[in-house]
């Protein structure tokens, strides 16, 4: 197919742009395969490029012979469109509705993007498996890296590369995987230097109604545990929902089979829940006309925040086991690829403190976002804009971000990255230049041939001028396990998400700045002051010689 064909009208003169906190510009609209583009002849025009993968709906008006086009974006912006002739609206509408809307991965973007940077380094073999296990294996030899899943004949929703129990053998993997959802078998997660407790992650175990049971998978998970030890089995969903899971020939760990574990049900909100509730909050943000009790009102009602709290209160209590009671844990809801990669994700960043420099989280987003199965396609192939809801768009990842900046903001020296770098990783997951959030596993990404034929999200945010930008001025490497609190009064609506583009962010970007300019000043200053003392010990010590008969 050809991006012709999609492209009625190609380019028209004399469209005018309304954008938040910009001035209107008039100039002329370019349509390409892949961008909207708007470029004016005033100088100092910043020119808008806007990828047809951003948009998330479109709605068109008409007064007279003027045409407008409001674009939504999955990042939540709103821009307008003013043209001249009916006709040339109509067009433009229906071609951007179609170049917004490919079904084939291999005619996005990253696909035909070339970059204009030198590449310093390969993203896409910057976190490999074998890099992540040398990390434990200098702490513990109890842990192998299994192979079993090389051709993604297993489980394919897995890397081709786990860690699993070094006295599990892969015949004993491939039974338990068919005892488990998609195949998804207990693999290591993490790994707490500090008392050698784990955390591993699965799909639900295939119980049914039979009460079904698997003497491969209780020896697997009991080889995590040391001897006298209890684990603990956290589930992501209610004990109902995973009561009626077993009609569907689901289910839950019996306590009889596990006598060693502990189950603890923690109901976790999934699927087209969590997508009506960011509806409701970017749209109950964009609406100007509350009052305060409505806009109050308004954001209780998206449990939004609510979700934050669920999500956040479940990683303490896991983080609290490994840290402070010195109980492994295994963590699994339905299929293991959500809330299950919310929980193990957020327990690291609480007990992991490489986890929150920048290499730490990127490693993170790698192994247990993008090699644990998150479908990313999937789930963000819609935002908070589109009537055409699928049943799989959610914003899981979205989500875990916020949750992040959650903590960051309570721990604000603790975290080597900045607010910036969160907002970057969720645009790439829902519009990018970038291969990396493309497919929804790696089998996915492998058939696609992404590390051949796209560029990689890390070649670029890695660059020593990009990293300028999301690192964080008052960053203090700190050591220790950090405890977020989830009081309702101690979670905040994200603004820098939410609100940027209701509200003009010039004074907090001015603040930024004086606040990296004083600390620039104050490190000049210590310099100063260690270079004084540094030279009076000197004439001291000179003194003292001279003295000296």
């Amino acid at each position: 197919m050809e991006f012709a064909e999609l492209i009625k009208t190609p380019r028209v003169d004399n469209v005018v742009l309304h954008r938040p906190f910009y001035p209107a510009v008039e100039g002329t609209l370019c349509l390409t395969g892949h961008h909207l583009i708007l470029s004016s002849r005033q100088d100092n025009t910043e020119e808008l490029w806007l990828l047809h993968s951003n948009i998330d709906a479109i709605d068109k008006r008409f007064v007279g012979p003027l045409g407008t086009i409001i674009i939504k974006c999955k990042d939540f912006r709103i821009i307008q469109l003013d043209i001249p002739g009916m006709e040339e609206c109509l067009n433009i509408a229906s071609s951007i509705e179609a170049l917004s809307t490919l079904d084939s991965i291999t005619l996005m973007y990253p696909f035909f993007y070339r970059p204009m940077f030198e590449v310093i380094e390969d993203g896409w073999h910057s976190f490999l498996p074998e890099q992540e296990f040398e990390l434990y294996s200098s702490a513990t030899s109890d842990w192998r890296l299994s192979y079993v899943n090389k051709e993604f004949a297993v489980c394919p929703s897995y890397p081709p590369i786990v860690i699993v129990p070094k006295s599990i053998d892969d015949e004993a993997l491939r039974k338990v995987a068919t005892f488990r959802h998609g195949g998804r078998f207990p693999v290591l997660s993490y790994y707490h230097k500090k008392n050698g407790m784990v955390i591993m992650r699965s799909g639900q175990p295939l119980t049914g109604t039979n009460g079904r049971r698997c003497k491969e998978d209780e020896k697997l998970i009991n080889a995590t545990l040391r001897a006298g030890k209890r684990g603990y089995i956290i589930d992501t969903r209610s004990l109902n929902v995973a009561q009626q899971a077993r009609a569907k020939g689901g289910g839950f760990e019996q306590e009889a089979h596990y006598p060693q574990w502990r189950r603890i049900h923690k109901s976790i909100e999934r699927y087209h829940i969590l997508q009506e509730s960011l509806v409701k909050l970017v749209e109950a943000c964009n609406d100007q006309t509350h009052n305060m009790d409505r806009w109050l009102s308004k954001l209780e009602s998206s449990n939004w925040l609510t979700h934050i709290k669920e999500i956040l209160t479940t990683a303490c209590l896991v983080a609290q086991c490994i840290d402070r009671e010195g109980a492994s844990i295994l963590i699994h809801g339905t299929e293991g690829t959500d809330s299950t990669l919310q929980v193990t994700s957020l327990a690291q960043i609480i007990l992991e403190p490489r986890s929150r420099t920048i290499r730490g989280f990127e490693a993170l987003i790698e192994r247990e976002w993008l090699q644990a199965g998150h479908p990313f396609q999937q789930r963000c192939a819609q935002s908070a804009y589109c009537n055409s809801k699928q049943k799989w768009e959610s914003p899981v990842f979205l989500l875990f971000l916020d949750c992040v900046w959650q903590i960051l903001r309570q721990f604000p020296c603790s975290f080597e990255f900045n607010e910036n770098f969160l907002i970057m990783l969720f645009e790439h997951a829902y519009a990018s230049q970038f291969g990396t959030f493309l497919g929804n596993n790696e089998s996915e990404r492998c058939k696609l041939k992404l590390q051949q034929k796209t560029m990689s999200l890390w070649s670029w945010v890695n660059r020593p001028s990009e990293l300028s930008k999301f690192t964080n001025p008052l960053f203090e490497a700190n050591n220790l396990v950090i405890w977020p609190s989830v009081a309702p009064q101690s979670l905040q609506l994200w603004e820098g998400i939410f609100l940027r583009w209701n509200r003009s962010s010039k004074y907090l970007d001015e603040a930024y700045e004086e606040m990296v300019n004083i600390i620039e000043y104050n490190k000049e200053l210590q310099a100063k002051v260690n270079l004084l003392r540094r030279q009076l010990a000197e004439l001291e010590t000179k003194d003292g010689m001279q003295e000296s008969p």
